[in-house]
């Protein structure tokens, strides 16, 4: 029987007596749009990252789109971003007359190359947009350094991805607490898409913020524009998130805490299991760690080790076989102002492995044992070679060092 990618069913069976018990309150009190589950959920997630507003909306493009339109996008201006993530981080800056400009990534982690950055930036240059792939943050300090010296930038992490991820812990008086995915910049926008480190049973997504302006504008734009009740101050869309959504969250934050630890110790097996295979892995940075929403390696010859591991019962996912620069929809409407070489690789060559909290060690060696065989039968034939691999863990590591 072919393993899950996601395995939902185990993590609801965990969760049935809370989840069914937050769904009938709301099936009781009838109120289905903007409920108190709505704002409880919403004050639970901002103590948990650790900023003032949280912002529930329909979904992680929405989350995006709303932060721009808050930040009063203009047609023309310039969002500088990523080519190698989901096709809403671009959407959203095309669909408000935006212009995204997208830089390369780090070979090795797949995130935005901080570094390229700033080469980028023109006086049209209105928002940063990295995302925190895979479930890692981004360098967000380096980025909002660049911000921060070109005029106070505003930053947006795309955190889809990377909800309940930590970066640079911060130090006080009595402690060290650790900074979270969301937090980190002017805006943080996360999805609560089923597949997500935390998800719902449908469309959902959050945006965090310490700004109280930004805030009330999101609040606003998330009703159709409205400070009060058929009062339109400014433009907006249908943004809420449904109140039964909200519930199915709540009822999974209570196990929360542990599945991200579940993912950081499934996330270092996989790596552990899988070093001596010629892969190139993802690189996790010494200053932050990864809730592994896709656990993605890179391998040669991907079309046929797919089909080993299909054949095998293996499922697996391409996170993401084309770059945005290279989809119709966006080719003529961004700006790439140097070679994405990194990004243009790496489409050719990730692949996702099954992968969520309630993975059993017995289905991870089962997934290793397949893809070390699909490897090893590739490299009989030519197809995959271990010096292949190598050479790309050595550009990586000479462009890091760069």
């Amino acid at each position: 029987m072919s393993l899950p990618f996601i395995d939902l069913k185990s993590q609801y069976a965990a969760l049935k007596p809370s989840i069914d018990a937050r769904i009938q309150a709301v099936l009781d009190h009838g109120q289905f749009i903007m409920g108190p589950e709505v704002q409880e959920l919403e004050q639970k997630l901002a103590a948990y990252v650790g900023v003032k507003h949280c912002i529930t909306v329909a979904s992680g493009t929405e989350a995006l789109l709303i932060a721009l339109m808050a930040l009063d996008l203009q047609p023309g201006d310039e969002v500088i971003t990523t080519p190698f993530t989901f096709a809403a981080t671009a959407e959203v800056i095309v669909l408000l007359g935006g212009v995204p400009v997208f830089v390369d990534i780090e070979p090795d982690s797949c995130n935005i190359d901080a570094r390229l950055i700033e080469a980028a930036i023109t006086p049209r240059t209105r928002a940063i947009m990295p995302v925190s792939l895979y479930g890692q943050v981004a360098d967000m300090d380096a980025i909002n350094e660049i911000a921060a010296r070109h005029g106070d930038i505003p930053v947006i992490e795309d955190a889809a991805q990377s909800f309940g991820a930590t970066y640079r812990s911060r130090r006080t008086d009595h402690a060290t607490t650790p900074r979270r995915s969301c937090g980190l910049s002017t805006w943080g926008a996360t999805s609560f898409f089923p597949s997500k480190p935390l998800g719902c049973y449908g469309d959902g997504g959050a945006l965090f913020t310490n700004n109280d302006t930004l805030a009330k504008a999101a609040r606003e734009i998330r009703v159709h524009g409205q400070s009060q009740r058929y009062t339109h101050t400014r433009v907006g869309v249908g943004g809420r998130m449904d109140t039964l959504q909200c519930a199915v969250v709540l009822g999974k934050l209570e196990r929360f805490d542990w599945e991200v630890a579940q993912r950081l110790r499934l996330g270092a097996r996989y790596q552990q299991l899988l070093a001596d295979l010629p892969l190139q892995g993802l690189a996790v940075r010494e200053d932050r760690d990864c809730v592994w929403a896709q656990f993605t390696v890179q391998v040669d010859q991907r079309e046929a080790v797919v089909a080993a591991l299909k054949a095998a019962g293996i499922p697996t996912a391409i996170h993401y076989p084309k770059p945005l620069h290279r989809q119709a929809a966006y080719a003529d409407r961004c700006r790439v102002p140097a070679p994405l070489p990194h990004a243009e690789t790496a489409a050719t060559r990730v692949m996702s492995l099954p992968m969520s909290p309630d993975l059993t060690e017995a289905q991870q060696d089962q997934v290793v044992e397949a893809l070390r065989q699909a490897l090893a039968q590739g490299a009989a034939t030519g197809s995959v070679t271990a010096s292949a691999s190598a050479a790309h863990s050595a550009e990586a590591a000479a462009d890091r060092t760069a």
